[in-house]
């Protein structure tokens, strides 16, 4: 199998991306656009699998994250949708990728929306991952989730944020918890998984500056975004995936489905936050399915 690895020159930094398959066949391109923010290209690994069947894949580390440029200690109001949108549309520019489908995981399924609303020329068919349709609904849905947590969990987690000692272990281990029951069921995480989360340990900038601690803390600044009222804008084909124990619950993901004029939904029943990984095989055949309609196959 073909793979290309190089960096996109964006606004004096640089975009690490890998491409696995041929850009010259014809076969539309899935372009996949990782969480967070500030996660990496890692955990999201498994969508190569698609280049078996003829699409090119590619995977790209967001400026700031993995192997693109970081940017430890820059005004956090540097980190912003626009600036993620603009990084993906010169990656595009870069690659010479004219038509293609854009797959976006929890945050990435959030700026692939984004992208969407805009109606781009070359955007054939959309994949939003596990991603909430407003940061409302996600906080929300987190409220619900952590009410199910063991009293004493619960306990651990509000006396650390309360006290502003998130980074205590004590408040990891209580996270874990969490993250055990609604971001990934594969216990113990695969490497690849537990390589993106190593990777925010290390440089949280963005993850910090635009989310918060933990997934279920939101206090960053897209603690108030929303799609909502722009989803009708996006007039492509557009496939939703959620876990039956995602912490992106249905109530997450119902504006989607009920707003995109073209769009279906499907739920892994065995899942969580990360079917790609929970289910890989199951989710790679629903999502070449998607792909052979879109490209009339």
């Amino acid at each position: 199998m073909q793979v290309q690895e190089g960096y996109a020159g964006f606004q004096g930094h640089q975009t690490w991306y890998r491409v696995t398959g041929d850009l010259t066949t014809g076969r539309l391109p899935l372009v996949v656009a990782h969480g967070g923010p500030g996660c990496t290209h890692d955990y999201v690994d498994s969508f190569k699998d698609l280049a078996e069947h003829g699409w090119p894949v590619v995977h790209y580390d967001q400026l700031g994250n993995g192997r693109s440029t970081h940017l430890r200690g820059i005004d956090s109001g540097f980190w912003t949708v626009a600036l993620f949108l603009d990084e993906l549309n010169n990656l595009l520019r870069h690659l010479g990728i004219a038509e293609y489908v854009l797959l976006g995981q929890s945050w990435g399924g959030m700026l692939g929306a984004e992208h969407g609303v805009r109606r781009p020329a070359g955007l054939r068919g959309l994949i939003i991952a596990n991603s909430p349709a407003s940061m409302a609904l996600w906080r929300e849905a987190a409220t619900g989730l952590r009410a199910e947590l063991p009293p004493e969990v619960q306990a651990t987690l509000d006396r650390h944020e309360a006290a502003g000692t998130t980074d205590s272990p004590e408040y990891r281990a209580a996270s874990d918890v969490f993250y055990a029951r609604h971001v990934c069921r594969v216990q113990p995480m695969p490497p690849e998984v537990a390589r993106t989360f190593a990777a925010i340990d290390d440089d949280p900038t963005v993850y910090h500056a635009m989310n918060g601690p933990t997934e279920f803390h939101v206090i960053g600044s897209l603690k108030d975004w929303s799609v909502i009222d722009r989803l009708e804008r996006i007039q492509v084909p557009t496939l939703l995936l959620s876990g039956r124990f995602d912490e992106a619950t249905p109530a997450c993901v119902e504006p989607f489905v009920q707003l995109i004029p073209n769009a279906r939904w499907r739920i892994f029943e065995a899942s969580s936050h990360m079917p790609h990984v929970e289910e890989r095989e199951a989710c790679m055949a629903v999502v070449a399915d998607f792909l052979a309609e879109v490209e009339g196959r």
